[in-house]
């Protein structure tokens, strides 16, 4: 099941860019929902599920084809911390999928016409420890680990028939090996998004190696970054789209650091609709914003976009 009235996303992005939401937490955030606890936006499943489909409906209204579901940090293990039994964590979790379903549901009601998708989000490993890990790696596991905890979430999320499985936030090739691992054989495409600093991931492969591993991968359509410095995005862009041949998908964070210490944004936005020409013109097909990254962004960037996204 595809968006109503959307084509398939890999054929949509042989036609030209397409604009993916912004950041769900922040946007849950500014609704006035407390995330400061290890679930993060994903507690909301069970407690609000309203608020989560109604912060997809706002990127929706700004402009997004691509709303991104709130299982990033949605797992097994971190759901049984918190004392929810396997099968209601995997209701939970498909539960994401259709939250966004029925947010392309209300805007079709709304009169938004354009094309719109679903993506599955898997968020890494180091996201269900929520202790910032997911920005260092290496988290000491191997690969068949690794592969194994991701594998049945990855099911799970794909059993609900979203568009594409948003394998995000990767912060070393391990993981991302696992993930292409996992994803073999789910009949659902994915894209592959690493967290970066410069032109290295966060435990310091680089880009070449690290984009390489996605070249030959059939489920994959679209490669990238995410979670990271705008100011990183178009070296990356030029480099996954050289090295794989791929669509390439950037969302980067508004430029402030996370401070897993205190679970605290610092710093200042250098987040510029500006530097979307930039992306696009290096080849980025998929673009939006990531954490601190709200719908007045977003429509900036479906803006100079144009095209499908364009409120």
């Amino acid at each position: 099941m595809t968006g109503t009235t959307s084509p398939r996303l890999r054929d949509a992005l042989a036609a030209g860019s397409l604009v993916l939401d912004g950041g769900m937490s922040n946007q849950l955030e500014s609704a006035g929902y407390d995330l400061s606890d290890a679930l993060w936006s994903a507690r909301l499943l069970a407690e609000r599920p309203e608020a989560v489909t109604e912060a997809h409906l706002a990127y929706f209204r700004a402009g997004a084809n691509v709303a991104i579901t709130a299982s990033y940090q949605a797992t097994f293990e971190g759901f049984a911390r918190r004392g929810i039994g396997r099968e209601e964590a995997a209701r939970l979790i498909a539960l994401s999928v259709e939250l966004a379903r029925e947010a392309v549901r209300q805007a079709r009601r709304e009169g938004i016409a354009r094309p719109l998708w679903v993506a599955a989000s898997a968020g890494p490993y180091g996201a269900m420890l929520a202790d910032g890990s997911e920005y260092r790696g290496r988290y000491g596991l191997s690969v068949t680990e690794l592969e194994r905890f991701h594998r049945p979430r990855l099911e799970v999320l794909a059993g609900a028939a979203p568009d594409v499985l948003a394998l995000e936030t990767l912060p070393d090739t391990d993981e991302a090996t696992a993930l292409l691992r996992a994803v073999c054989g789910l009949g659902v495409p994915a894209w592959l998004s690493y967290t970066i600093d410069g032109d290295r991931t966060r435990a310091g492969q680089p880009l070449e190696e690290a984009f390489a591993l996605a070249a030959d991968a059939d489920e994959v359509i679209a490669v990238g970054v995410n979670c990271c410095a705008p100011g990183d995005v178009e070296l990356a862009v030029r480099t996954a789209g050289r090295v794989t041949g791929k669509p390439v998908v950037v969302y980067p964070n508004s430029g402030e650091a996370w401070d897993a210490g205190t679970r605290a944004w610092k710093g200042r936005s250098t987040f510029r609709a500006g530097q979307v020409e930039a992306w696009r013109d290096a080849g980025a097909r998929l673009v939006g914003g990531c954490c601190r990254v709200g719908p007045d962004a977003i429509t900036s960037i479906a803006r100079t976009l144009g095209g499908a996204g364009a409120p």
